[in-house]
């Protein structure tokens, strides 16, 4: 590890450790955020999102003292994250008024439901697990440990974040990162040119582009969002590389946005720009539409660009052209952290990678193999790749192979899991084998909700970690262009002996809406009819679910998923832990 990379261990586990002081005690006025906000992507999530506060709150894995809020996004039309970020603030001077200018906030964007993170779906990637301390970390405690040294240096504001994405930076111990100035304040990374074209770029303003410092306060002329490297380099937005606080190995780079602050001056003014654009019926960026507007040399040219749109409504143009009036003008400042990491965790092939292979993360972290859990790891400690094992119980005759992640499991005796494998919420019964490289996730769910005889029941969903739940097909007539475990899912029929007429989907033709997953009376049952379903396709063999048997896509299993029942395993597997480890 070079010099850059302890510093960054050393400062991310001075904080961890500070938060840690800090969790389960009543926090002191200015030592910690006034309040925090998460979003959440309708009701049902942000119910989702207040039980599990809740329970950490009176598990105190959490600061006390603080108000923690959910709020979920109005229905209708996606807003995206610029549009919950206005929303937020019109809810809290609502319940604030005038005191808001007194208070310190965190803002989390933690609504959607992690198509490429399905582990995430049912209970948020705000709450996604990873090895780390005990009571166990999730995204959310991570976010606030990372920022834990902000609120004291923080003007009355809003910082705004998302879920699932990690920022470490080191600084000298004379130095702090403030949030002192008027308007927007952005931290910044440097990052590779080929990095730059999927984030935020920032073109600074100042003569000399050559890093020295751990940290500099500079001002913006322009942000660019997600730009070409062409772009890059006609707006002067690439830099240098000078000294060795910068650890990249490229001589040019550009700095990249994480999270940004907003002084309260300005949230007033994003309070007025909401009147505008009432009732918004289109996606806003919180970075894009928000950021490109600031800045001397920022033009009006990108309202017009559909580029970077998942959706273009026809009122867009028109909202951003409103924004841009709006902002216009405001102070765009920004903060390079010139030894510092952007992680982002928003797949399964990033969760997977970033938990059980990258040193650096695992290292500057101190990302553990076995996380509040009852299982001994007897893997070699010099390998470069491991399985990571969070509030789980395993029996000591498993078997875990290399990258592979379980997380709030039950693992009977002698089962045995496959290379590049994620397992979440399953109960395992012994001797069964999970092939390499699936994904398995099980769910509480009510059948038949609105019925008088509403009953409990468990789906394990089940895919390949390389399918593309989201890819979507005209109609079922093209579902040989659908890849189930890498197979064409009209192939997949003849290994169920089912034909194209039976399959069903709940929404459009995709591997998210497919109802495939066997509906049964309990857990284990649950997640061995499901392997079976994977085993049939992956050996060549044949397994067909019982005429009688209800099937269930991943977004049927989601709308109806039973939250308190889906808690109280993880709650049992808690007791059980806990036990197991006062008698070891």
């Amino acid at each position: 590890m070079n010099d850059q990379g302890k510093k960054l261990q050393h400062a991310t586990r001075a904080k961890l450790r500070k938060f840690d002081t800090l969790r389960g005690e009543e926090v002191r006025p200015g030592e910690f955020w006034d309040l925090v906000i998460v979003t959440a992507v309708d009701e049902s999530q942000r119910v989702a999102y207040e039980l599990q506060i809740t329970d950490k709150i009176a598990r105190k894995e959490l600061p006390l003292g603080v108000d923690y809020k959910v709020f979920s996004d109005p229905p209708g039309a996606k807003i995206g994250n610029g549009g919950s970020t206005l929303y937020v603030l019109q809810r809290l001077d609502s319940i604030y008024g005038k005191a808001l200018g007194k208070f310190r906030v965190i803002l989390i964007h933690a609504g959607g439901f992690s198509q490429r993170l399905p582990n995430a779906s049912a209970l948020g990637k705000i709450f996604t697990a990873l090895p780390l301390g005990e009571p166990l970390y999730q995204m959310l405690e991570l976010k606030l440990a990372m920022y834990v040294d902000f609120p004291s240096q923080m003007h009355p504001g809003l910082l705004v974040t998302c879920a699932d994405d990690i920022e470490i930076y080191s600084i000298s111990e004379d130095e702090s990162v403030r949030f002192d100035k008027p308007g927007f304040t952005a931290l910044a990374h440097p990052s590779p040119l080929s990095i730059g074209t999927t984030h935020g770029v920032f073109v600074l303003g100042r003569n000399d582009k050559h890093a020295c410092n751990e940290i500099e306060y500079v001002s913006c002329l322009q942000f660019l969002h997600k730009p070409s490297i062409a772009t890059m380099l006609d707006t002067g937005a690439v830099c240098k590389k000078c000294g060795d606080c910068i650890s990249l190995t490229d001589d040019t780079f550009v700095y990249t946005d994480s999270t940004y602050y907003v002084c309260y001056t300005t949230v007033l003014l994003l309070l007025s720009l909401l009147k505008d654009i009432t009732p918004l019926r289109c996606e806003v960026d919180a970075y894009g539409d928000f950021l490109q507007a600031l800045g001397p040399k920022a033009t009006a040219a990108y309202t017009h660009d559909g580029a970077n749109v998942h959706k273009r409504e026809d009122s867009l143009v028109e909202v951003r052209q409103k924004i841009f009036r709006r902002l216009s003008g405001a102070p765009l400042n920004v903060i390079l952290l010139n030894n510092s990491k952007f992680y982002h965790i928003g797949s399964t092939a990033e969760y997977l990678f970033h938990l059980t292979q990258d040193p650096a993360l695992r290292s500057e972290l101190g990302l553990v193999s076995s996380a509040f859990s009852a299982h001994h790891w007897a893997g070699p400690p010099e390998s470069t790749a491991v399985s990571c094992v969070m509030h789980s119980t395993v029996e000591p005759s498993c078997s875990l192979a290399q990258k592979t992640v379980l997380e709030y499991c039950r693992l009977e005796a002698r089962v045995t899991v496959g290379t590049g494998s994620i397992l979440s919420g399953c109960w395992v019964d012994q001797g069964l084998c999970v092939p390499d490289e699936v994904f398995m996730h099980s769910l509480c769910v009510t059948v038949n909700p609105h019925q008088q005889e509403a009953q409990t029941g468990f789906v394990t969903v089940g895919f390949g970690i390389h399918d593309n739940l989201k890819q979507s097909v005209q109609s079922p007539a093209y579902m040989e262009e659908l890849t189930f475990l890498g197979i064409s899912l009209t192939k997949c029929l003849s290994h169920w002996g089912m034909g194209e007429e039976v399959l069903k989907f709940s929404g459009d033709c995709s591997l998210w809406n497919v109802c495939l997953f066997p509906v049964c009376s309990d857990l284990r049952s649950s997640f061995s009819m499901t392997l079976d379903l994977l085993q049939a396709v992956l050996k060549g063999s044949t397994f067909t679910v019982p005429s009688t048997t209800k099937l269930m896509s991943m977004q049927q299993a989601l709308q109806l998923k039973n939250l308190k029942e889906m808690l109280t395993f993880r709650k049992e597997l808690y007791n059980d832990i806990k036990q197991k480890k006062s008698i070891n």
